[in-house]
């Protein structure tokens, strides 16, 4: 009888102190979770959610892959990522789904257990080793199909189809909500930047990024150049063929210019019949090369204006930062003078006959205003 009792006593502290552990492995886990979802409602940008997605969230709930899917029919969500300077074409994990990319694999039913790829390929294509146990969570909100957080491990038990999944769900939820008021804050704050007739970015935009820009070129020991454009006798196109033409003229030489840039280029209408452009590492030879290139393609490009064919040229300034390490200047001094210096060389091109390229030169750390 006392035997008995004292195995059953046994027994029962063996469970207890199971049952403790499991108690402190959750509070553990709890913390985990309240600060890692503390840290995301933080976050105030779409490029910070996802690098913590992708990046911290595995030290906080030992993952060893991890992958976000977003729907991006739109291609809105791509192009705010662009216009923040966000390498969404190289970000490891991150899989923006188009409206030409096929989404039979997002089922928007979650999937929890061993790794198959009938199921779950789509969702770790990033990885060269797949994970072993996954959870597939849908990221939704009223309604609306956002996309899917993807967890890997290369742990068989580290998720299986009957394990508790209230955390797994708070977090879907938690991350869908951040995602939605990134997303309509980006969309307003995008539409606040870009210029309603030619599509492309405006001053303003220029002015929140151009500190943005001349920060990273000098911690990369990087040029930056300006290229400052102007449509050559616009005030003749409209008194010709109306303001009307003049729209349709200044939304196709944007366009023009634009294909002749890089799609991490800042390029904007900074007023009237102007336009400037941004270039991170590209130095003046190149800097020129491609404004001539570009000023080639506006001079042969044919504008149709009410069944009428008719050319514009551009004159186009341009000038070039060049940091120098022992001597960093004030950004808000650096960028006054980037965008003057080509401005004065646009004037050149203007005085000496129009439809040309002129260099302002070398901004340097060293020069006074």
């Amino acid at each position: 009888m006392e035997e008995d009792l004292t195995t059953d006593l046994a027994a029962l502290q063996s469970h207890l102190e199971t049952l403790f552990e499991r108690v402190q492995k959750n509070s553990i886990t709890l913390q985990k979770f309240r600060a890692f979802e503390i840290r995301l409602l933080k976050l105030n940008s779409l490029p910070d959610i996802i690098d913590h997605l992708l990046e911290e969230a595995k030290n906080y709930f030992d993952l060893d892959v991890i992958s976000l899917c977003l729907i991006d029919e739109t291609g809105e969500i791509e192009k705010t990522l662009i216009d923040n300077g966000y390498p969404c074409g190289s970000t490891n994990g991150l899989m923006l789904l188009g409206s030409e990319t096929p989404i039979k694999s997002t089922a928007i039913q979650p999937y929890i257990g061993v790794y198959e790829d009938s199921q779950c390929a789509d969702f770790f294509s990033h990885t060269e080793k797949q994970p072993v146990s996954v959870a597939i969570t849908p990221l939704t909100r009223r309604s609306k199909y956002l996309g899917t957080l993807n967890l890997g491990s290369y742990h068989l038990d580290r998720f299986a189809d009957d394990m508790a999944t209230d955390f797994i769900e708070h977090l879907s939820s938690i991350i869908s909500v951040c995602l939605e008021n990134n997303l309509h804050f980006e969309e307003i704050k995008r539409g606040s930047y870009i210029d309603a007739l030619t599509g492309v970015n405006n001053r303003r935009f220029l002015e929140q990024r151009i500190g943005e820009e001349l920060n990273y070129c000098q911690r990369n020991a990087e040029p930056l150049s300006c290229q400052f454009f102007d449509i050559d006798f616009f005030k003749s196109v409209n008194d010709k063929y109306g303001h009307q033409g003049g729209d349709v003229v200044l939304s196709m030489v944007a366009a023009a210019i634009k294909n002749q840039l890089r799609d991490n280029d800042i390029f904007v209408r900074y007023g009237g019949e102007e336009f400037v452009a941004l270039l991170s590492n590209i130095n003046a030879p190149r800097a020129l090369e491609i404004a001539e290139r570009v000023r080639k393609a506006i001079q042969t490009l044919v504008i149709a204006v009410n069944d009428i064919s008719i050319s514009v040229t551009v004159s186009i300034g341009v000038s070039t930062y060049v940091p120098d390490s022992t001597s960093i200047s004030i950004n808000s001094e650096i960028a006054t003078r980037l965008v003057k210096s080509a401005d004065s060389a646009l004037y050149k091109a203007k005085h000496n006959g129009r439809n040309r390229v002129e260099n302002g030169g070398i901004v340097s750390d060293k020069q006074a205003l």
